[in-house]
């Protein structure tokens, strides 16, 4: 059982909220981890294996990410524990936002994250009764003109791009793997393509293809709109999935789970840049082989801030009359995400810290500072 105390340490969490409902046989966790630059945002995740420690990693990583992104939002994320495509889902989510109706909307706001979907945010503003408790809504709710997920991996692309230009890397012709093709992969791979990179594997839970003269990215997102995961065994000559972490490549996104690349994959990996597209995807003992061998890592809350960067736009417009141009969005996603990559490198190579660790100190100071006006002193504390 998860020893919630141990969760605890200077920065937060402020508030884990365990909710059950028997009837439905509901479990889930919302962690609110730091609100000291705003209301704690985060998204809400479902999955069979998920337990109160991911669920609070990930907060903690949102913290760091809202303000690496210099964004007034705290840090927050919930989840639920069960089957994502089960025939009860709906009544479990219901069920959730009833448990969670004292913290919904003041104190958090759902969003989407693995397992849930558009139909699934509005399943929950339909339940509290309130347009406000739930971004991510589909289009003729309100939603925004374009997928939160697919900005993301927009995000991932623009950051790549920087990143590359940062360490002297071109773009135009350089061979990209990517591990997880859903709505992130998918988008990090088009957005790639248009920027001149060779995407040459791709993988789903199902398995993965692999073309060193370059997949048919264009061909790939038609058969997953057809097949999903399954869309790499109707592209045809499948592997194992791991073959995506694996293949000979310049730039190795690694976009599905969290701990994907450990220090086996850090040791033989010949790409020079890693781009953190997923939360949480490297472990530590491979951070430390891809610095040790000189391979320039994007850190997750870096790399994948493209969602929300967005999801403060669905913040702000949540009860606004006015429709949010989707144009500005993109625009503020670029310019962001290449400012704060390159600026992440470049302090890391100053420094002479991991970017991981050169990242989280700027964000840090950041949330220290939101800390110390509010009277609590948190920095002092770790120093």
């Amino acid at each position: 059982m998860t020893d919630v105390f141990a969760l605890m340490d200077q920065w937060g969490p402020e508030k884990v909220v365990c909710v059950h409902d028997r009837k439905t046989g509901m479990k889930g966790v919302l962690v609110i981890d730091n609100t000291s630059r705003g209301m704690g945002k985060g998204g809400t995740r479902m999955g069979p294996n998920l337990d109160v420690t991911e669920v609070a990693r990930l907060a903690r990583t949102m913290t760091w990410k809202w303000a690496a992104c210099d964004l007034f939002h705290g840090g927050a994320k919930a989840g639920i524990q069960g089957d994502p495509n089960g025939p009860g889902k709906e009544r479990i989510l219901r069920a959730f936002a009833r448990a969670l109706s004292n913290e919904v909307p003041t104190e958090y706001v759902f969003g989407l994250d693995m397992g849930l979907s558009e139909r699934d945010a509005a399943i929950f503003a339909d339940e509290l009764g309130d347009r406000g408790a739930a971004v991510g809504l589909p289009r003729e709710l309100g939603g925004l003109p374009y997928d939160e997920l697919g900005v993301t991996g927009f995000g991932v692309a623009e950051a790549t791009d920087a990143a590359a230009q940062n360490i002297g890397l071109d773009l135009a012709g350089a061979t990209v793997s990517i591990q997880g093709f859903g709505a992130v992969g998918q988008a990090a791979a088009e957005r790639l393509i248009e920027l001149g990179a060779v995407v040459i594997a791709v993988s789903t839970s199902e398995g993965a293809v692999v073309d060193y003269d370059g997949l048919d990215v264009a061909r790939l997102v038609r058969l997953r709109a057809a097949h999903g995961d399954r869309s790499v065994l109707e592209y045809g000559g499948a592997v194992d999935a791991r073959a995506a972490l694996e293949a000979k490549s310049d730039i190795l996104i690694p976009a599905a789970r969290e701990d994907a690349v450990g220090e086996d994959v850090a040791r033989s990996t010949t790409a020079r840049l890693v781009v953190e597209g997923a939360n949480m995807p490297t472990t530590p003992e491979a951070k430390n082989v891809l610095r040790e061998r000189g391979i320039a890592i994007v850190p997750d809350f870096i790399a994948n801030a493209g969602g929300i960067i967005a999801a403060a736009h669905s913040m702000d417009m949540r009860r606004s009359p006015f429709v949010v141009d989707p144009e500005a969005v993109f625009g503020m996603i670029t310019d962001k995400m290449r400012s704060n990559t390159t600026t992440v490198l470049t302090e890391s190579a100053r420094r002479a810290l991991p970017s991981h660790d050169t990242a989280r100190l700027i964000a840090q100071e950041r949330v220290a500072e939101a800390m110390r006006l509010r009277g609590v002193h948190a920095w002092e504390e770790t120093q």
